[in-house]
């Protein structure tokens, strides 16, 4: 790592010490009412929308940090759920955006009751009931990332609905995420993986917004050996479909 990159580096780390001081300080007035006194509704409103996006923040740094890790060749694998990795995703982006569903998710305790709470908002998910109670050994952190930059675009692009499905071929892990969207077309799928921090790129709004994500995504997957499929075409939608390798 060159020295310019260890600055950044530790810019990114030591913004986590006051995104740490507003999380903890809004948590503060909206839970300690006898320290600091009542609050009004639009009150309440206001500070919970400062710490969604103080979380979503803190996400943001997180995931720099560890592409940081990635490309050093640092893994950390131990034995998590695939439930875990699929609800901690959905609850995360749609805490931004639909809260009620996101605290739908929090209190699911099956994957029933999981494909209910999220029916209502669009989404399927398309898993065994097996796999979803079963542990994988794999870099939880990194998997988060890449089906989490994945659920939100397909959030973001999505006509009516997005399906979630996962499954194991082998000693691997597939996940696949579709939307109905408008698509992308097939001239632009190598330029939506290779405009990572690219200001002032000439390609369209669609394969703008995708960028820094999927990019980030393709880091990833290259440090743990998987590989990304794109299936897209204009007025088609998109299914990213993506293949991890396991340890055993």
């Amino acid at each position: 790592m060159g020295k310019s990159e260890i600055k950044i580096e530790l810019l990114i780390h030591d913004l986590k010490v006051p995104i740490s001081v507003i999380d903890a300080g809004v948590k503060s007035l909206l839970t300690r009412l006898d320290t600091y006194g009542p609050l009004t509704e639009k009150q309440q409103k206001v500070l919970k929308r400062i710490l969604r996006n103080t979380n979503n923040t803190k996400r943001i740094v997180n995931d720099v940090l560890e592409l940081g890790r990635s490309s050093e060749g640092i893994m950390l694998y131990k034995n998590t759920c695939l439930s875990f990795i699929v609800s901690d995703v959905l609850i995360e982006v749609f805490d931004l955006s639909a809260t009620r569903t996101a605290e739908k998710i929090r209190k699911c305790g099956t994957l029933k009751e999981t494909q209910h709470a999220v029916a209502v908002s669009g989404v399927k998910l398309l898993i065994e009931k097996d796999l979803w109670n079963k542990k994988l050994y794999l870099d939880e952190n990194k998997i988060i990332q890449i089906l989490r930059n994945l659920v939100t675009n397909a959030l973001k692009f999505r006509a009516e609905m997005f399906e979630i499905a996962c499954e194991l071929k082998g000693n691997h892990l597939v996940m696949i995420v579709r939307d109905d969207g408008r698509g992308i077309a097939e001239a632009d799928h190598k330029k939506i993986f290779n405009s990572y921090f690219s200001c002032g790129s000439s390609i369209n709004n669609v394969v703008e917004s995708h960028g820094i994500g999927l990019a980030g995504v393709m880091v990833l997957l290259k440090d743990m050996g998987g590989e990304l499929i794109l299936t897209s075409d204009v007025g088609k939608g998109s299914e990213f479909l993506v293949k991890v390798p396991l340890k055993c």
